[in-house]
């Protein structure tokens, strides 16, 4: 079930509380805090048998409307794979495992993943099952390339055909191959499996959701990296092909091959003298791709297990992240040096990694624009108890790290990867994640959130474990989205043991997302994936328009990718036509004025967003004429899209004669 490693180690017993800031204390808080409302229940138990939930893991949900009813469901999986209605939580479906006890680890993959405008449901499960639904959650296909559990799962295009492949990454030992792609149709892609036993480098198992996707090299292609147990990190072309790294360790050297330490001097020596050099282990290392300073490059973002190699069994140290080129160096720029990583302070070493005891902490960085500056900053729970923020300079500011774990209750504490949006649009963001508590406690964890320097706006307790259990919490990555259409968002979260939950977060109308589910995306592939409005549309019904004639334009905003939350169209009227009303949005804020109508608001995934109003053909229109409407979408990321439809007014019908062969 887990590392040799990790079961040797078992309980670290550090009992490091009375130096903790007690949970949520104000003695910590420098200024009054902005008013951010509490979260309300809004509905529990999702996919809940009678008297008993499935045991949820570290599986982040998705939203998405699912059929295109103008409806948004929830999509969960804990053994079974549930689809819930997002206003109510009530069970539309529930798709069993392909095993009995194939739990779900990695986070659900909602996306379109053969180009032809429908979604799929893509899940990866314990005995090595990875499975496609379609939008209806019936199996398209199912493959097991591995009798060991897939921990990790990513959805990418990684050749720009339009069709996204499905990666996985097995929890196995170093003898076998590690990391599968299967193109949409579940046939295997050329080049793999890999790591195989005999190639160059060093990997093993890949124990949480080690598999991050980009475009690294801005050729076009997408790039896989793949940390495992061991302190390697490889790195993958599309095609299979190992990368290189660097000539500075080496003119042959692929990234597999070149260790990573503390010191980045012992990185280019190649060996550590254990006892006084420390190195990180990345069995449950999620990799982070993203540009850390907006300067065009993306950048690598690991948290390893950092750990002394020189005591029997090894002595885990601290959490701490690492940022790398995509030529494996360590990464500076900007004024920032990241060559040599961050110190940690007194309370860093693990309270606990006794799985037995409570349940793993997964330190998924997740980086997103706390303070508005224009940089990243690298946000991750840890073992200590704590969810750490650490800004370029190498520093965490404020109230970070904030301690869920307080020595005062008598039972350790751990918190799930966080969610960063600036729910009150003031260009401050705030970060919301859950908690869970040791076993055998009978106490339950908690939803928090966070202002971007880390002080306690609001701490709720989550619901009581349901039937027998007796601890609760979330461990998966909460997610956020508006489930309801009543334009303010939702958090849903998977839980241990009371089902998917959902709660209100209202006065969040104008809140921007920049990192709002398990992974950063429902392509679970820890980078940025820009949404896209290509597949929106316009459209006009008419029947024979004359002078005085009623017409009905609808445009319709299609976005399989990440939701885009700065979404604005103008519809300029055509002198042609006069303004009748009826102007209606399925969400978002629309307005007319002076012939031109306008909407705002956010495009889900899978979610259309539906635009309609009436006009007419002007009175004095009254030879042929063709009257073009044309609106213009732009979509916040820098693309504007032109929509038009077409009548023909005064037109004269002509039919073609009606012939039948005899």
């Amino acid at each position: 079930m887990y590392d040799m490693r990790k079961l040797i180690l078992g309980a670290s017993a550090l009992f490091l509380g009375w130096l903790i800031v007690a949970l949520g204390s104000a003695s910590t808080q420098a200024a009054p805090l902005r008013a951010i409302a509490a979260p309300v229940l809004k509905w529990q138990r999702g996919g809940c048998y009678s008297s008993w939930c499935e045991t949820g893991w570290y599986s982040s949900p998705a939203v998405a409307d699912l059929d295109g009813n103008g409806s948004k469901e929830v999509i969960a999986a804990a053994y079974s794979v549930f689809i819930l209605d997002g206003a109510t939580g009530s069970q539309t479906r529930r798709i069993d495992p392909p095993v009995s006890g194939a739990r779900a680890w990695p986070s659900v993959v909602v996306a379109d993943i053969d180009g032809n405008g429908d979604l799929e449901i893509v899940t990866a499960h314990g005995s090595g099952y990875v499975r496609v639904l379609d939008h209806a959650g019936n199996v398209v296909w199912t493959r097991q390339p591995i009798g060991n559990e897939l921990r990790s799962l990513a959805a990418y295009d990684l050749d720009g055909d339009g069709k996204l492949e499905i990666l996985v990454a097995a929890a196995a030992s170093i003898n076998y191959n590690q990391w599968y792609v299967y193109q949409f149709d579940g046939t295997v892609r050329s080049g793999w499996p890999q790591l195989a036993s005999g190639q160059p480098g060093y990997a093993a198992g890949a124990y949480n959701e080690n598999i991050g996707v980009a475009d690294l090299d801005g050729d076009g292609r997408g790039e896989i990296i793949g940390p495992s147990d061991v302190h390697y990190i490889t790195a993958y072309e599309d095609n299979g092909a190992q990368i290189r790294a660097h000539t500075r360790y080496g003119s042959n050297k692929f990234w597999s091959q070149v260790g990573v330490h503390v010191d980045d001097a012992v990185d280019l020596r190649g060996y550590a003298y254990c006892g006084t050099e420390h190195r990180p282990n990345f069995a449950d290392t999620a990799p982070t791709l993203v540009d850390v300073n907006r300067d065009g490059v993306i950048e690598l973002i690991v948290v390893g297990n950092v750990y002394n190699c020189g005591t029997n069994p090894y002595t885990d140290l601290y959490h701490m992240p690492f940022i790398f080129k995509a030529d494996r160096s360590r990464w500076s720029g900007s004024g920032f040096d990241w060559t040599a990583i961050p110190v940690p302070d007194g309370l860093a070493a693990p309270l606990s990694e006794n799985y037995n005891l409570i349940e793993t902490a997964m330190p998924n960085p997740v980086a997103a624009d706390l303070d508005g500056d224009g940089n990243l900053e690298i946000l991750y729970a840890s073992y200590d108890g704590r969810v750490h923020a650490y800004w370029l300079d190498k520093t965490e500011h404020g109230n970070f790290p904030y301690s869920v774990y307080n020595s005062g209750e008598g039972f350790y504490r751990f918190a799930s990867e966080p969610v960063v949006a600036d729910l009150d649009n003031d260009g401050h963001a705030e970060v919301i994640f859950s908690s869970w508590v040791q076993k055998g406690t009978s106490q339950t964890g908690k939803l928090h959130i966070l202002d971007y320097q880390g002080n306690a706006l609001q701490t709720v307790n989550l619901p009581a474990a349901f039937g027998s259990p007796n601890w609760n919490g979330v461990l998966a990555a909460p997610t956020l989205a508006d489930i309801d259409n009543d334009g303010e968002l939702e958090v849903v979260l998977n839980s241990a043991h009371s089902g998917v939950l959902a709660y209100d977060l209202p006065g969040t109308s104008n809140a921007r997302i920049l990192w709002g589910t398990g992974r950063g995306n429902y392509q679970r592939t820890g980078s940025i994936i820009s949404g896209s409005l290509q597949s929106s549309s316009k459209s006009v019904a008419a029947n024979l328009p004359r002078a005085n004639s009623a017409l009905t334009y609808t445009i319709t905003l299609q976005n399989p990718g990440p939701a885009l939350s700065g979404v604005r169209v103008t519809d300029t009227l055509p002198s042609e036509v006069n303004y009748l009303g009826n102007l209606n949005g399925s969400t978002g804020t629309w307005g007319y004025a002076s012939g031109v109508i306008t909407w705002t608001g956010t495009v889900s995934t899978g979610a259309p967003v539906t635009i309609t109003f009436s006009a007419a053909v002007r009175p004095e229109i009254t030879n042929p004429q063709v009257i073009v409407n044309t609106a213009q979408i732009d979509d916040g990321l820098g693309s504007v899209l032109q929509r038009q439809a077409t009548i023909v007014a005064n037109g004269i019908p002509r039919y073609l004669p009606f012939v039948k062969r005899q």
